[in-house]
């Protein structure tokens, strides 16, 4: 199994997590990083274009993109049930 599928359940949990509500850059960055270099969840996201950083009044916030919410297409989420504030304008 490549790192990529093995690391694909994780990254479309952290995805969806996102997706669910507003996540500011700290709060994503407490939860989801890690020292570990084969638990590279966080960084995948960001390299796949999955999630991007934003700026709401300065804060700096991470959103869902469009390849995300194709992402979690592909694994059955109903993206559309989730907030739309977490969700990139792109």
């Amino acid at each position: 199994m490549t790192k990529q599928l093995s690391l694909d359940p994780l990254i479309g949990d952290l995805v969806e997590w996102v997706a669910r509500e507003p996540r500011t850059y700290a709060d994503v960055l407490d939860a989801w990083r890690t020292s570990c270099p084969r638990l590279t969840v966080w960084e995948d996201a960001i390299e796949r274009g999955l999630l991007a950083r934003t700026r709401d009044d300065g804060t700096a916030m991470i959103s869902v993109t469009d390849a995300g919410r194709q992402f979690l297409a592909t694994r059955h989420v109903n993206v559309g049930a989730m907030t739309g504030t977490a969700l990139a304008k792109q």
